[in-house]
């Protein structure tokens, strides 16, 4: 373990983190596999740089448990199928497991019908949105996700809105390429992830300008606002172009799937649940795919060749930089401050499990 430096940030191995976390879950609950299914999907969020979808989440879904808010065991339940379509019920379940369930559902009918739409309702939190379009480029197949919460992650003020409406609404896509790891986007339709403001208020730190507003609708850098009462709230990136998507995700996760758009009135506003549209394609289904493999790494290496913008500069591709940050963290350990810390191992003593010296036991 690194010195402490400032902020009390210690740097901590994968391996110890994911055993402690897992002890965590499996003491609230989880069988042996679902607890390492969930812990494994948080650390390797922090390794890839996600911090606001890793351990941060530790003490929050196991509260959920307690409180009845999340259910412990449940798998992925087909509602709903007519050929290539399918819809798929959560059971308010980790999102962990239904997620990697619902992708084992998607790429066997993507194989048989060339393509798939598949819609999860009634998940609990998905996690980090890029682990389901790497799960199906592992497979062979190009993905587009689209995410939404259905009342109870209301975090997000429409554009020339000033309160929350809306929630933060990823959209993931994958692609396989070869000879190479698959090029993943993840991103969220608002300027910034609500898990990153609380890394920064982790932290004692503040939010860059340009996305937050406080409870009274003016521009904040202090993630202490947008928690305040009244709350405030999370600007779309891009302006219209965001919120249009958001809007879309809204409509197409949430309307389409059955799990409800955000909206204060949902059944199940008062929990967090996701939805999901995962459309699925098999590039043998549309022509010849050897065809299609030459012009993706035609595209890789005509994007690559840009001259960068700055000196000793890169141009990287979706989910690069994530590469690059996990051969950091796999090295150097995965940064943790002192509060995500003093969260974890207060879930861990009142669950009854040891709490390593790593994490401050």
């Amino acid at each position: 373990m690194d010195a402490e430096p400032q902020g009390g940030e210690i740097r901590i191995g994968a391996r110890p983190l994911s055993d402690c976390v897992t002890a965590i879950f499996a003491a609230s609950g989880s069988d042996a596999r679902e607890a390492a299914i969930v812990a494994d999907h948080l650390v390797e969020a922090n390794l890839l740089g996600h911090d606001s979808h890793g351990v941060i989440r530790v003490a929050k879904y196991v509260g959920w448990v307690r409180d009845g808010l999340l259910l412990v065991n449940r798998h992925a339940e087909i509602v709903s199928e007519r050929g290539a379509i399918v819809v798929v019920d959560g059971g308010f379940g980790y999102g962990q497991v239904i997620g990697r369930e619902a992708m084992t559902i998607a790429a066997e009918r993507a194989r048989s019908h060339g393509m798939a739409a598949l819609a999860i309702r009634n998940s609990g939190h998905l996690g980090r949105i890029g682990a389901w379009p790497e799960q199906l480029a592992a497979e062979g197949l190009v993905s587009v996700h689209y995410v939404n919460t259905s009342g109870f992650g209301i975090l997000v003020a429409p554009h020339g809105g000033s309160d929350r409406r809306l929630s933060a609404n990823p959209i993931g896509a994958g692609v396989p390429i070869p000879g190479r790891s698959p090029a993943i986007l993840d991103i969220a339709t608002s300027s910034t992830a609500e898990g990153k403001i609380q890394v920064a208020r982790n932290k004692g730190a503040s939010i860059p300008a340009g996305h937050l507003l406080d409870g009274t609708g003016r521009p904040t850098t202090e993630p202490a606002a947008f928690y305040a009462e009244p709350p405030g709230a999370i600007l779309p990136f891009g302006g219209h172009k965001g919120s249009g998507l958001s809007f879309f995700c809204e409509v197409l996760a949430g309307a389409l799937s059955g799990g409800g758009s955000s909206h204060p009135r949902n059944p199940t506003a008062k929990r967090l649940v996701n939805n999901m549209l995962t459309l699925a394609f098999e590039p043998s289904a549309f022509g010849d795919d050897g065809v299609f493999a030459r012009d993706i790494e035609r595209l890789v290496a005509w994007v690559k060749s840009s001259p960068p913008a700055v000196k000793g500069g890169e141009v990287l591709l979706p989910g690069e930089i994530e590469l690059q940050t996990r051969a950091e963290r796999e090295s150097a350990g995965i940064p943790l401050d002192a509060e995500t810390r003093r969260q974890i191992a207060g879930a861990a003593r009142r669950l009854g499990v040891a709490v390593p010296s790593e994490i401050g036991g």
